[in-house]
């Protein structure tokens, strides 16, 4: 019986969001995984993977030209999908460069690459080819007490990380116009979820107190982000490549705006509930207010009338219910935890630097 599965190159697929995705799609698709393994990227959360027929892992980096020729001749995918990127904000502010490099040197050279191969194409095979871009809702700046980002709404990047994934999407929106390769952007709030790095904020709180340490809260706590369960966003991206029509931008939200303050007080909920034993507990009594981040955004919020409307796409996760499977999925996944914090990662405090380099 033939097979009439679809390849899709997947760059940064060792990463939060890019993993979750490879997760949910192999067996679907055949995948190819292109990663660096980065400080955040980890083999160990795909290992549930690893020997399926169906998923391919390759270490190497969106920049080498080489490589990603060779793996698009190889495998001749009908999509990529690039979740490649430097992408805390903390780690921007105390040296910019590196995300100046991959999010935006890497990302041209890898348009290249894939523009090069797309164009060896012919009949079907080229019609049905895509690039999928995976960005972020930073890139539009920042919101007062009212209103939501749009695909329309101007770019406004406040931080050294969204100002690199803006010229990205600007690079990507060029390589569409000017030379018509199929392009698809995706721009989402704030993901959470399992397998992600404890730099972020919600497993930073579920971890630091579960060994009872303080919970920094930035500033008054009061900063407002839009939070999106990843599995939900997954499904958004391949909703898009499925549906979505090339030159387009698609924002992808949660529908949950919440404080940050607000967050951190659920993390602490839950845990009092999960964890009743803890010599911890309230740990609501661990947070506390520390120096705000340098430019730090006040409000995002996304409208996803957009992809709603023409690709049929809803989140099906509320916080609360998303926020209980990842408090869940952190307590019974411990060992993948300490294999993160084994590595080094110390879970200080960043951000505060004077942008060196």
């Amino acid at each position: 019986m033939e097979d009439h599965k679809r390849t899709v190159l997947v760059t940064g697929g060792a990463g939060f969001i890019g993993g979750n995705f490879v997760l949910e799609t192999v067996g679907r698709f055949r995948v190819v995984n292109l990663d660096a393994l980065t400080y955040a990227g980890n083999p160990e959360t795909l290992a549930s993977v690893s020997d399926d027929p169906d998923y391919a892992f390759v270490e190497g980096r969106i920049g080498d030209r080489e490589l990603v020729g060779g793996l698009l001749a190889e495998h001749r995918p009908a999509a990529v999908v690039n979740f490649a990127a430097e992408s805390h904000v903390d780690r921007s502010i105390d040296g910019p460069a590196v995300f100046v490099q991959t999010n935006v040197v890497e990302t041209q050279g890898l348009l290249d690459a894939v523009l090069d191969h797309w164009r060896t194409l012919e009949g079907a095979e080229r019609d049905a080819f895509r690039f999928l871009h995976v960005s972020t809702d930073e890139v539009y700046g920042t919101l007062g007490a009212t209103g939501y980002f749009t695909e329309e709404s101007p770019y406004r990047p406040n931080s050294p990380y969204s100002a690199s994934k803006a010229a990205s999407d600007h690079l990507v929106r060029a390589y569409h116009h000017t030379y018509g390769l199929p392009v698809l952007t995706t721009n989402c709030s704030n993901n959470y979820g399992s397998y992600h790095f404890p730099e972020k904020l919600i497993p930073l709180m579920i971890l630091t107190a579960l060994r009872g340490g303080p919970l920094p809260v930035y500033g008054d706590g009061r900063q407002v982000r839009d939070w999106l369960y990843v599995v939900d966003h997954c499904r958004a991206i391949e909703r898009v490549l499925e549906g979505g029509v090339p030159g387009e931008v698609y924002n992808v939200g949660g529908h949950n705006e919440r404080t940050n303050l607000e967050v951190v007080e659920t993390v602490c909920a839950l845990l009092d509930e999960l964890v009743p034993d803890s010599p911890h507990a309230p740990h609501a009594s661990l947070i506390t207010f520390v120096e705000d981040r340098p430019g730090h955004d006040r409000r995002y919020a996304i409208d996803a009338g957009k992809i709603e409307r023409e690709l049929g796409w809803t989140p099906e996760e509320t916080f609360e219910s998303g926020m209980e499977k990842t408090v869940r999925w952190y307590l019974e996944n411990r060992e993948w935890c300490e294999g993160v914090l084994s590595r080094g990662y110390r879970q200080e405090r960043l951000g505060l630097g004077g942008g060196r380099s």
